[in-house]
């Protein structure tokens, strides 16, 4: 099986070398560069091709999450996982909004930094409960108006059926495939099925990418 090439960018030289030092010791992921900006990683992307990269958002020169957003638009396959201090960071619905695959703490465990990584990796998305209550959050101070106008809503969601809609509402609200299948009584599969269908048909990366489309969609509403 082939290594995650992993690309770390963080202007903390401690951070960068702590990381490197956890991924490079599990036996199936590649530490291949780090970048000490948001510009310089745009760059090592385009060089090193990486499957993940773990983005600081705080950076000088270009930030983590303007950085995101031009890694994505890009035609390479790199994921972005954004790195934090802290669980509500003001930055991270801006950066899922950019096209991250998901946020995680600085302070994670090895098993934990490694398991985002692998997660990311595999097209997934590290959705955790406190990104589902930063997006609630967010949308709770932006009021009803959805951020999507309704001719976008119509146009990109109109396409799903009635169950794959459903399975969209359950996303946002954080579960995993096995806990949809289980609230809908279907095999995890299924699930797995109608999942890649909704990212197709409405043009999006992965499950984060969903989750905050349904929000500004107005699919899901805070509280």
């Amino acid at each position: 099986m082939t290594n995650i090439r992993v690309l770390i960018a963080d202007d903390q030289m401690m951070v960068r070398e702590g990381f490197s030092v956890l991924l490079n010791a599990m036996p199936d992921i590649e530490v291949v560069g780090e970048a000490v900006n948001g510009r310089e990683a745009i760059d090592r992307v385009r060089e090193l091709a990486p499957d993940v990269v773990l983005m600081d958002i705080r950076m000088p020169v270009l930030n983590g999450i303007e950085a995101t957003r031009e890694i994505v638009a890009s035609e390479g396959d790199s994921k972005v996982l954004v790195l934090t201090t802290f669980d509500l960071d003001e930055y991270v619905y801006e950066a899922l909004r950019a096209g991250a695959s998901g946020f995680l703490l600085k302070d994670a465990s090895a098993r934990q930094l490694a398991d985002g990584v692998k997660v990311v990796a595999a097209g997934e998305a590290l959705l955790a409960p406190t990104v589902t209550r930063r997006l609630i959050t967010e949308f709770s101070r932006l009021g009803d108006t959805p951020r999507l106008s309704a001719a976008v809503q119509a146009q990109q969601y109109g396409e799903l059926t009635e169950r794959e809609t459903e399975v969209l509402v359950l996303i946002a609200q954080g579960l995993s495939n096995s806990e949809i299948a289980s609230r809908l009584v279907v095999a995890e599969s299924t699930i797995k099925t109608h999942v890649s269908r909704i990212l197709v048909k409405l043009g999006l990366r992965d499950r984060t990418q969903a989750a905050v489309f349904a929000y500004e969609a107005r699919l899901v509403t805070p509280g």
